[in-house]
């Protein structure tokens, strides 16, 4: 017997706490209950996601909550500006393409930031441009791009900054009202540490402007809706009742740890993470100083196929790792280090990783990778 460890971007680990309120008696969504449950959740919401600005939740998957911005944004025939460098960049695409936008795309390379000036060269070419769509952290890749960048070359237009912030808010230090983001999505199943099932989005006031004037057809997902339903404090349609309850668990012990403590949690287990694949002599896929705090993408071992690995690591040790998407299956590996997480599951990690790299025949010195990660953990590396 062994105990399953869920070390990947989604779904991560769920506190007690979580589990405990998913199991309160259910409540009617129309009731006063509910409503003073929703006019809590407001404030903490705010308080998590850094912003002054109204959030809306739904209950869907964080895609949902990204085809929320865009049906709410994009007219069939407007011209969009869409970044690319994973699979999740991917997604906007798929998605303005449905909604029938004009989109200009720009594609990076997967693992490598985006390229400020590129951005700027093609919104200067594009005055038309009504939206950019792009992502804060890749978890394709293990890559955090440079959103406030993208937020100083917007400022003084009328485009929207659109950001795909599901695998980060709550991993990672960011503030979506100083950077310039007009629409953030977030969902419950990441750094959030709820089950998958909410999504979460924070609109601007210069967005709201957009929406009222959007033709696109929408039912479900209008944000309009939401809105008028939020100043009652309630949502448009039958929300997951258990599932708002998990969330202001989840809430309230990010809040209770304190937000620079989640941060500095989070940044202080990426830095083992990084630090101990070095050590074991592996390589990591994005450059350091665009590196995930909430998951670290590592390159496969010469000879060592990453599904042998996984295989290893999930059925022996009780350790899930995630692989590689779309283009980067079978050549990278991940290891998630978010939300309900701390020092001893990475050190657990690590030390499944050596193991199961000696046995399938990789060189590898038994502890080393461990000792770093500890010794980065006691302040004595970087």
């Amino acid at each position: 017997m062994h105990k399953l460890r869920l070390m990947i971007p989604g779904p991560t680990p769920v506190p007690p706490q979580v589990s405990e309120a998913m199991a309160r008696p259910m409540i009617g969504h129309r009731s006063k209950d509910f409503a003073a449950l929703m006019e809590r959740l407001q404030s903490k919401l705010r308080q998590v996601l850094q912003t002054e600005n109204e959030v809306i939740v739904t209950t869907s998957s964080g895609t949902g909550g990204m085809e929320t911005a865009v049906a709410n944004t994009v007219n069939p025939g407007d011209k969009v500006l869409v970044l690319e460098a994973g699979k999740f960049g991917e997604r906007w695409l798929e998605l303005t393409r449905v909604y029938g936008a004009d989109v200009e795309e720009l594609h990076f390379e997967w693992g490598r930031p985006y390229d400020l000036e590129a951005v700027k060269a093609r919104l200067d070419a594009h005055p038309d441009i009504k939206a950019v769509f792009a992502t804060l952290n890749e978890t394709s890749t293990g890559v955090v791009h440079d959103i406030a960048g993208l937020g100083a070359l917007l400022k003084g237009r009328d485009t929207l900054l659109v950001v795909d912030g599901v695998s980060g808010i709550g991993g990672i230090d960011f503030n979506p009202d100083e950077t310039g983001v007009d629409i953030l999505v977030t969902a419950s199943q990441k750094a959030l540490m709820v089950p998958p099932g909410l999504a979460i989005v924070s609109v601007s006031a210069k967005a709201w402007q957009v929406i009222e004037k959007c033709r696109s057809p929408r039912y479900y997902f209008s944000l309009k809706k939401a809105r008028k339903s939020l100043a009652k404090w309630n949502t448009a349609y039958t929300p997951g009742v258990s599932l708002f309850f998990a969330l202001e668990a989840a809430l309230d012990l990010i809040l209770d740890e304190g937000l620079v403590n989640v941060f500095h949690r989070h940044d202080l287990m990426a830095r083992a993470t990084r630090r101990a694949v070095k050590v074991l002599g592996l390589e990591l896929l994005p450059p350091e100083e665009y590196a995930s705090p909430v998951v670290t993408a590592v390159k496969a071992p010469d000879g060592i196929k990453v599904d042998d690995l996984r295989k290893l690591l999930l059925d022996k040790y009780g350790v899930l790792f995630a692989g590689g998407q779309a283009s980067l299956k079978g050549k990278i590996f991940r290891i998630a280090h978010m939300g309900y997480a701390d020092r001893m599951d990475v050190l657990t990690a690590v030390a499944s990783l050596e193991m199961a790299l000696v046995e399938l025949g990789y060189p590898v010195q038994l502890g080393s990778g461990v000792r770093a990660a500890q010794e980065v953990f006691l302040g004595g590396a970087e």
